[in-house]
């Protein structure tokens, strides 16, 4: 049987994992960047993300909720600019109905993905199509409405796909939002940075429970 659950503190330590990744694919998501946008969206995940293995390591939380909402405003205080308001309301949203929430199963997961996207549609306004991290991030939250009842290595499994498809589909579409608005058509063939980052984090959560 697959991994049921991770305590509070194994969440942490996940996260913890998650953003060392992070910081990691500095140059990849540069690169995702340039295509389409300034380039400056690697260099803010990255220090977005060491701010968050330093809040993590000296902290400990209570609940799923207080963790989440801990990571969100992590990153929504030192990526800046439009990433570190979305990917900050990702977490912060995610966790507002987590307070009572002390593992991670595939539920939580659910209530936490559920819960961000909705905050993030309502921060941005951004819709499935627009080229956005919306792409990846709602078909993800919506297999993971699917998934509540099986193990959490066997919903991130499915929830990383569906990610990966997500954004894998923003190659064909035309950037109606953000940076990369003015380009046009210029933007097909490039996938939404916003979205690759998306699917990253699920990979490397999905790494992390099948490693432990």
């Amino acid at each position: 049987m697959g991994k049921l659950n991770l305590t509070v503190d194994e969440t942490r330590e996940m996260f913890i994992y998650v953003a060392h990744k992070m910081v990691d694919c500095k140059d990849t998501l540069t690169q995702a960047d340039k295509a389409i946008g300034d380039g400056d969206h690697g260099v803010g995940m990255a220090r977005g993300f060491e701010a968050v293995c330093q809040k993590l390591d000296a902290q400990s939380f209570a609940s799923m909720g207080e963790l989440f909402k801990s990571i969100g405003t992590t990153l929504m205080m030192s990526i800046g600019g439009a990433a570190g308001a979305v990917f900050g309301t990702l977490f912060r949203g995610g966790g507002k109905n987590a307070d009572d929430l002390f593992e991670l199963d595939s539920r939580t997961l659910s209530v936490f993905l559920q819960d961000g996207l909705q905050a993030v549609k309502d921060r941005g306004n951004a819709k499935p199509g627009d080229k956005t991290m919306v792409d990846a991030l709602e078909p993800a939250a919506l297999k993971s409405a699917e998934l509540v009842a099986a193990p959490l290595n066997e919903a991130l499994k499915d929830i990383c796909e569906a990610a990966r498809q997500g954004m894998e589909k923003t190659k064909e579409m035309v950037a109606t939002l953000g940076k990369a608005k003015p380009l046009g058509t210029r933007s097909l063939g490039h996938a939404d940075p916003g979205s690759l980052s998306i699917y990253l984090i699920f990979k490397y959560m999905q790494d992390f429970v099948n490693e432990n």
